[in-house]
């Protein structure tokens, strides 16, 4: 079972991560415990997590909220394939990023390559899910959702 700390750990590497990899000012909401067994939105990436945490870290946000980001990041609007494509790489980039800043934290863990979750899709049940959503510019958002495994 993942320690509190670890969590506590996993939880602000990945709002550090955010925060650094996103190319402007992003507000975070509160952390939030919730059981969500349906994905239900445009784009969806999950990442598995081994190590001192057993779980997957899962990214989802509409295509517009990723648009912006690819944006911002690329100078041109990214659509069709190289939206999806960059879906995928937005996670590696920032799961990456977390695995580097909790490393520095005594905590150990190691990623899997990012698997695309389109429209609606059943994540996996009995576990633990704390939830963060992260506020963009032009009312756009992005939710994180750790799912710790017991």
């Amino acid at each position: 079972m993942a320690s509190n700390q670890s969590v506590k750990e996993i939880l602000n590497g990945t709002i550090e991560s955010v925060k650094t990899v996103i190319p402007f000012d992003v507000e975070i909401e509160k952390p939030s415990f919730q059981k969500k067994p349906l994905l239900d939105t445009d784009l969806g990436v999950l990442i598995g997590v081994n190590g001192d945490i057993q779980g997957r870290l899962v990214i989802e946000g509409s295509k517009e909220s990723v648009g912006l980001i690819g944006e911002r990041m690329f100078g041109m609007p990214l659509e069709g394939e190289m939206l999806e494509s960059f879906t995928g790489e937005l996670a590696n980039m920032i799961v990456g990023q977390l695995a580097t800043i909790v490393s520095q934290r005594n905590v150990e863990i190691d990623i899997t390559p990012p698997t695309l979750m389109n429209q609606l899709s059943l994540l996996p049940e009995n576990r633990r899910s704390l939830c963060v959503s992260v506020s963009l510019e032009n009312q756009q958002s992005l939710q994180m959702t750790l799912l710790i495994e017991d």
